[in-house]
């Protein structure tokens, strides 16, 4: 049996200045060891460079979709049959759903450099997780997917 295309994928990859900021790692590091020497300096701008972009790499990898009968968003695979009303949050609304309206037992997929989010119920009785709250630069296809692929 094949999985149909996902109508629904996206990576929330890092902003563009992290690579910045990941080079400028490198530079703080050949600065550090340019009292050591040359080569030194040159194997701390390439290492620290090349470990900070791992990391902001890593960070941006994580990727959110509905294929099948199941939301995968990050190491979570949830089956749509579980799942209820999603709610589309925009930057305000989405920022109260991560600070003071959020409920410590939800599952939070959490970008801080994606304003916009999307909040879905969770409808399984034996799961204690009320709801998702997924950072998404598009919650509105999301949402058009979850509702979708829902089952009958």
């Amino acid at each position: 049996m094949q999985l149909s295309a996902a109508p629904y994928e996206e990576r929330l990859t890092a902003p563009r200045t992290w690579w910045l900021i990941s080079f400028l790692v490198g530079v703080s590091m050949a600065l550090i060891l340019l009292p050591f020497g040359t080569l030194p300096m040159l194997g701390g701008l390439a290492g620290g460079t090349a470990v900070a972009a791992v990391a902001a790499s890593s960070y941006g990898s994580v990727r959110i979709r509905v294929v099948g009968d199941s939301l995968i968003a990050g190491e979570a695979k949830i089956p749509l049959a579980a799942l209820g009303e999603a709610e589309v949050l925009d930057a305000e609304e989405a920022r109260a759903w991560r600070t003071y309206k959020a409920d410590p037992r939800a599952f939070l997929l959490l970008r801080a450099y994606i304003p916009t989010a999307l909040r879905v119920e969770v409808t399984d009785p034996q799961d204690p997780t009320p709801y998702l709250y997924l950072s998404t630069r598009e919650p509105e296809r999301l949402a058009q997917a979850l509702r979708t692929e829902t089952p009958a």
